[in-house]
């Protein structure tokens, strides 16, 4: 006898909430550190690909007033779910969810969108989850990463930017793919659990022009116990309720 899934609880931020029952992937530290570090100074309209429950979207709206935000979802569940979350947020009027593959998407989009951010799938191997749902999201079945890149090389303006954040290994792969859609990383962040552990992310920023390449670090935890870094209390403060 199989227990009954329990169901996924909201996810309080400080100014708005997340509902994430109907999602295959719950809220992580992956999204809230891309909503956070990607770069929307000057941008006027952002896309987010493969938006989930929203909330890297609805994090970008809350950081840059001047921003509209729309966001793609493939999935039917998780899209109906970010448009409730987005819905309820304070920003609902800069936000639009769009339920399509982003290769449909890409073709038909009259727009180009001065920053584009995505949490990307990335597994392409290994064993596969009996929720096929979640295998979905986490293998690049749906959405390998030269699909990801030929729609962002599609939809990014001429001066515009895309942030992306993956594992280490996956991260320097996609890196070097993004060199063929001549895609180039112009600012990319390691992230570390803590210091002396191994870089577990990358957080990266890919332009069409090629330019020096602005590198840096962030570690989460301190050495012992559970207290947050200084620098992820400066990137994510904003959002966490407990922070």
């Amino acid at each position: 006898m199989t227990m009954p899934e329990k169901k996924a609880q909201p996810f309080y931020f400080k100014q708005f909430t997340i509902h994430q029952d109907k999602c295959p992937m719950k809220i992580g530290t992956d999204g809230v550190l891309l909503g956070a570090w990607a770069d929307v100074t000057e941008a006027k309209l952002a896309l987010d690909i493969g938006t989930g429950s929203g909330v890297i979207a609805i994090m970008l709206a809350q950081r840059a007033p001047h921003v509209r935000v729309h966001a793609v979802e493939i999935d039917a569940a998780s899209f109906e779910q970010a448009q409730e979350n987005m819905g309820r947020s304070p920003w609902s009027d800069r936000l639009d969810a769009h339920h399509a593959a982003i290769q449909d998407f890409a073709r038909q989009a009259p727009l180009q969108y001065e920053h584009i951010v995505s949490n990307p799938p990335f597994f392409s191997g290994g064993t596969f989850s009996q929720n096929n749902s979640r295998t979905n999201v986490r293998h690049t079945i749906k959405l390998p990463h030269g699909d990801l890149l030929n729609a962002v090389r599609t939809l990014l303006s001429p001066d515009g930017k895309f942030s992306v954040v993956l594992p280490y290994i996956e991260g320097l792969r996609f890196q070097e793919l993004a060199q063929s859609y001549h895609l180039h990383c112009t600012r990319m962040t390691e992230v570390f659990p803590r210091p002396g552990k191994q870089v577990e992310r990358l957080l990266m920023q890919f332009e069409l022009e090629k330019k020096p390449l602005l590198q840096d670090s962030l570690v989460i935890q301190q050495e012992k116990g559970s207290e947050w870094t200084e620098e992820y209390v400066r990137l994510t403060g904003g959002f966490y309720l407990n922070m």
